[in-house]
Order: C-alpha cells, then structure tokens, then sequence
C-alpha cells in the first residue's frame, strides 16, 4: 500500500484538516506530521492556539486508523527520511519551511484540493478562535 504523509498544525481541527485527510486516505495510509511549537511559530509567524499535545491528540482521535506524529523541531525533513512515504501530499495553499525547496524532497508530492477556502483555511478560522478566547477571558 502507497505510504502518504501530510503536514500541518491542525491546531482546533476544521472541516478543510478533515478535508486533507480524507484526500490522503483515498491514496494509501497515511501518516499526518504535526508541526511543533517552534515550527509552527516560524512559519505561520504566531503560535498555535493549542499545545502540540493536543493537536496531535485531537488528530489521533478523529482519525484513529491514521499514524499521527510529532514532526521535528529542529530538521522539516526529518520525518520524511524516517518514515520513507511514497507520496507527499500538501495542502491547496501550503508552503515548505524557509530554506526547504521541492527539490530536496525525496520522493513524489502532490497538491490537494481545497474545500470552500474562504471558509475553512486555518488563518481565517484561527483569527475567529483567537478573537473568541480574548473574549472570555475578558469576561
């Protein structure tokens, strides 16, 4: 079976996460890299809303027959050489870590489809979760 890996923050797990997971399980087994804090905060320029604990249990939960794992805080490709995936599959939008080009990724990648982004991207969503924290914890 053709090994499929995805990445991603998956921080409060949305319909467009659910999305690209499904896309990667119609390709093979999947194993979903989750970005640490520190990779999180390097490309998205902010910090998650959840723990990386709890993003990866979230994952793990929703997707039980998945291998959800912890990517590598100090080498993006790291997961990649470990885990030997036969298909890359990144999101409609998604970008590799500064210094990382599609040229050093060692096997096959693709793009998945969207669904409604001007509803479910995570930069939109994220803004909405973070406005609503602030919000109670003014109350």
């Amino acid at each position: 079976m053709t090994k499929v890996m995805i990445f991603g923050t998956f921080d409060h797990l949305h319909e467009g996460h659910r999305f690209l997971v499904t896309q990667a399980k119609a390709r093979g087994a999947v194993v979903a890299v989750v970005g640490t804090d520190p990779t999180v905060h390097t490309i998205k320029g902010r910090p998650a809303l959840q723990s990386l604990r709890e993003r990866v249990a979230a994952l793990a939960h929703a997707f039980p027959d998945i291998t959800v794992i912890p990517g590598s805080p100090k080498d993006f490709l790291e997961p990649i050489h470990a885990q030997k995936p036969d298909l890359l599959l990144f999101g409609y939008d998604q970008k590799l870590p500064p210094g990382i080009s599609f040229d050093q990724l060692s096997c096959h990648w693709e793009r998945a489809g969207a669904l409604q982004p001007h509803v479910y991207k995570s930069s939109i969503l994220s803004r909405k979760k973070r406005r609503d924290i602030e919000e109670k914890g003014k109350k």
